[in-house]
């Protein structure tokens, strides 16, 4: 039990960290109907600009956070109007092209700087408790009430705000609701800053945990992400926290009882079954369209 209890903590924090992801994919594909598949880069870049700001800046945590949350919102607005925006009427196969490219684009504009993998100074303190058998370490804790409270923080956005509720509105009806007066690329612009700047505290919290970066980190870290924002039922931010929180948990478990080797496989194998039975995902519904 003690050893299960260890391995369900250490699911908690990478599921927290799987969810910011995710839910950078489900809000973008909630709202334009496209999946931006360099979101996975842009959280490398987080994890990057954490880096950078760590070890030649030398400031601490929560001012790293805060930069690093603003550079790559504002570098995800810069790429929704510069790459998605001409692409909005154009064949759903061209944004997909597209985002694949900026992706590939990221990864090596990253790699001419930094070639190698880097390590990440520590910023956070890391002490441990032992409580029944179990080490629970400072990091761990902040790594997930942080993630929690990001998590809590967008629902606020989204629910009781007027900027969340202009998303909702366009998510439902995209076409009606600019004609009453909704600011279309301003909501557009905001969802990729919201976005993009979670990825980049996932990939700030991800240095910590796992303080060793490189310019390919985001393409496996990103795909499960969004496999998890699917299982959910993409365009559900609810849903893409709850498939993080079971890819996750059962990513750790696989590898806590089983050879380390079988965990993708388990974990994507139940993953397929599931989406077999809930095609939509656990929380998603399908879209009737008029015609």
């Amino acid at each position: 039990m003690t050893y299960f209890l260890q391995q369900a903590l250490n699911a908690l924090q990478l599921s927290s960290i799987y969810a910011l992801i995710a839910l950078g994919y489900t809000m973008v594909y909630g709202i334009l109907r496209m999946i931006n598949f360099a979101h996975g880069d842009l959280f490398m870049v987080g994890a990057f600009f954490s880096f950078i700001i760590a070890t030649f800046a030398k400031l601490p945590f929560v001012p790293t956070l805060l930069l690093s949350m603003l550079g790559v919102g504002l570098l995800g607005v810069g790429i929704e109007r510069v790459a998605y925006k001409p692409l909005r009427n154009a064949p759903r196969v061209s944004a997909i092209i597209t985002a694949l490219g900026v992706g590939i684009f990221l990864e090596n504009l990253t790699l001419v700087f930094y070639p190698y993998p880097q390590h990440v100074p520590p910023l956070l303190p890391n002490t441990t408790w032992t409580i029944g058998g179990v080490t629970v370490s400072s990091l761990q804790v902040i790594i997930v009430l942080l993630s929690l409270g990001l998590m809590l923080l967008l629902d606020f956005i989204v629910q009781r705000t007027m900027v969340g509720m202009a998303m909702r509105a366009i998510s439902w009806d995209k076409t009606i609701v600019p004609l009453m007066g909704v600011p279309l690329n301003l909501v557009i612009s905001m969802t990729f800053l919201l976005g993009t700047s979670l990825g980049a505290a996932a990939g700030v919290m991800y240095g910590q945990a796992f303080p060793v970066v490189d310019p390919y980190m985001g393409i496996l870290v990103g795909w499960k992400a969004f496999i998890a924002a699917v299982v959910g039922g993409i365009g559900n931010i609810r849903g893409a926290v709850l498939g993080a929180f079971i890819l996750g948990s059962v990513e750790i478990m696989v590898a806590a009882f089983l050879p380390s080797t079988y965990r993708d496989f388990i974990s994507f194998s139940l993953l397929l079954i599931l989406l077999i039975f809930r095609p939509f995902g656990i929380l998603g519904r399908p879209q009737t369209q008029k015609v």
